[in-house]
């Protein structure tokens, strides 16, 4: 049978292509503009949920948990000029795991494993440190 000139296989492979398009139209703009997407400073670079900031002179330090595992990341309070920042975190009973440079924005992220583990972390910018005791636990 002819649908328009075409055959029914022939007209399956239009209609099939066509939500094809449409399914990949609406995925692009799902990522081009979806929510957040004006927002998109705010969205942090690690998983999980904050659980502590902690400020200081020059900036913050931000932590972040899942159920395993801990994330931290130093932000400068004006971004700009690279300047010295680092951020270590260290479970308890192993070795931290440090992020150090000259950075403009943030330093880090660096995840720990800690499940059932306390953690200590410290930030610098600039000069000024700020760090934790054993936390989380």
């Amino acid at each position: 049978m002819h649908v328009f000139g075409e055959t029914r296989a022939g007209a399956r492979g239009v209609r099939l292509l066509g939500q094809v398009t449409a399914v990949l139209l609406t995925a692009g703009a799902l990522v081009i503009g979806g929510p957040g997407a004006a927002s998109a400073e705010a969205a942090s670079v690690c998983s999980g949920r904050p659980t502590k900031t902690v400020p200081f002179a020059t900036g913050e330090l931000r932590l972040y948990k899942t159920r395993q595992y801990v994330c931290a990341l130093t932000v400068a309070k004006r971004p700009g000029a690279r300047r010295a920042m680092a951020v270590s975190l260290q479970p308890r009973g192993g070795r931290p795991v440090v992020d150090s440079g000259r950075f403009s924005r943030q330093a880090g992220p660096v995840t720990v494993h800690a499940l059932n583990r306390c953690v200590r972390a410290s930030g610098t910018v600039a000069g000024r440190t700020v760090s934790t005791g054993w936390i989380l636990c």
